[in-house]
């Protein structure tokens, strides 16, 4: 079944529009010729995400975005958790809107299921352009 979903783990949090967000997720997949399967977002916060980090990557710092990958072949499926706290700080931090960065770390979970890396300089310009056409397609 095809689906993106929405959910708030420890916090009040609820998206704008979902049919849109649901949309522009599912078209984005389409257009790098991938299916959509099941897609969840959870939005969290900070030590909520940070005890995922821990606990399922051995990793003791905060993030604003874990992708858990259950992709099968061409079929994108995942449980993205995003931290709310972090997509805030960013904001402030990069002088964007709280909506467009949030917009931007979704987006980005996806373009790492769709084979997106970011490791190297030359991954992350790359991730970078495809975050910006895609949130401009909004």
């Amino acid at each position: 079944m095809a689906v993106v979903s929405f959910f708030s783990e420890d916090i009040s949090f609820e998206l704008c529009d979902q049919n849109k967000s649901e949309d522009w997720i599912a078209s984005t997949i389409a257009s790098e010729g991938k299916s959509l399967g099941e897609i969840n977002y959870v939005f969290c916060s900070d030590n909520y995400l940070h005890q995922i980090n821990l606990e399922h990557l051995s990793h003791d710092t905060f993030t604003d975005i874990i992708t858990f990958n259950y992709c099968l072949g061409d079929v994108i499926s995942s449980d993205i958790f995003i931290s709310i706290d972090r997509v805030r700080e960013n904001a402030e931090t990069y002088n964007v809107s709280f909506e467009n960065e949030l917009s931007r770390v979704m987006i980005h979970g996806v373009l790492h299921l769709l084979g997106y890396d970011d490791k190297t300089e030359v991954e992350k310009q790359t991730m970078r352009a495809k975050e910006d056409f895609y949130l401009n397609l909004q």
